[in-house]
């Protein structure tokens, strides 16, 4: 008897649990695309003007709600088909462990260094330039449309690319751990109306396949010279390479490190 009771409980637990998980994962996609937030609110005044229909006693308008619900479902997933799919595609590229080896400290201050070093010589003579590097989320789904390359990365590498004249200049390049995966690579743009306007099709590149995936897009300016990261669906613009390189720095250290260095900073504090 105590067994099953035990064994209810952890059902129920579990039960919450995949409830909470599937909230969260839902309104995390939902705090990046603008057009899902639509459909909640939507939804929110719906059920709104249901309740105050039962309350009051609305006939008329607590029929046509009802139409409204039972037409509604299928109507959302046939107007809002494409941000529906990029949801469940999102979800479905979300890794619980990293396909990636994570880098040694060393790794990540080079990686960083010969990217930021092949920005900052770019934006010199205004070439333009679209970075992707890949984290938790996969990009699979775009290097396999793209050039594949898979080298070492090196400024020389990423300078040479993005050269005008060079065949591959075009579009993206996509970095996984410490290569190059690919180039060329095409990405959703962003639908944000808060970016400004006078950005280009290479900035709303980088924000939008930040909105949609965790990984961190680096941009060149090719009017300006202007360096900017796009992470979490945020754009940061106008950016110094050493602003780039603190930012790359942080985002590229991995979380268990910093978990572990804040409990250690703890055990000197209570050895002092």
């Amino acid at each position: 008897m105590l067994f099953d009771r035990v064994v209810d409980v952890v059902k129920g637990l579990i039960d919450v649990l995949l409830l909470w998980l599937a909230i969260y994962y839902i309104l995390k996609s939902l705090s990046k695309n603008i057009k899902m937030v639509l459909i909640l609110k939507g939804i929110i005044i719906v059920i709104v003007l249901v309740w105050l229909s039962d309350v009051f006693n609305l006939v008329t308008i607590g029929s046509l709600l009802n139409y409204v619900i039972e037409w509604g479902i299928l109507g959302l997933i046939v107007i809002f088909q494409p941000e529906i799919r990029n949801v469940l595609e999102q979800l479905g590229r979300s890794q619980l462990l990293g396909r990636h080896k994570t880098l040694t400290v060393d790794e990540r201050e080079r990686v960083v260094y010969e990217i930021v070093s092949a920005m900052d010589s770019l934006r010199k003579t205004r070439t333009g330039a679209l970075i992707v590097i890949e984290r938790d989320n996969s990009l699979n789904d775009y290097i396999q449309k793209s050039k594949k390359i898979y080298a070492d990365i090196s400024s020389d590498l990423l300078m040479s690319i993005f050269f005008p004249n060079n065949p591959l200049h075009d579009g993206g390049v996509i970095i996984q751990g410490d290569k190059i995966t690919c180039a060329r690579s095409v990405f959703p743009t962003s639908e944000n109306t808060k970016v400004i306007k006078r950005l280009g099709t290479r900035h709303r590149a980088a924000l939008g396949i930040a909105e949609v995936t965790d990984c961190i897009s680096l941009v060149v300016s090719e009017e300006t010279g202007r360096l900017s990261m796009a992470v979490g669906g945020e754009l940061h613009y106008n950016l110094t390479p050493d602003e780039i390189r603190v930012m790359l720095l942080e985002e590229l250290s991995p979380k268990k490190t910093l978990v572990i260095e804040e409990e250690e900073a703890e055990t000197d504090e209570d050895n002092n």
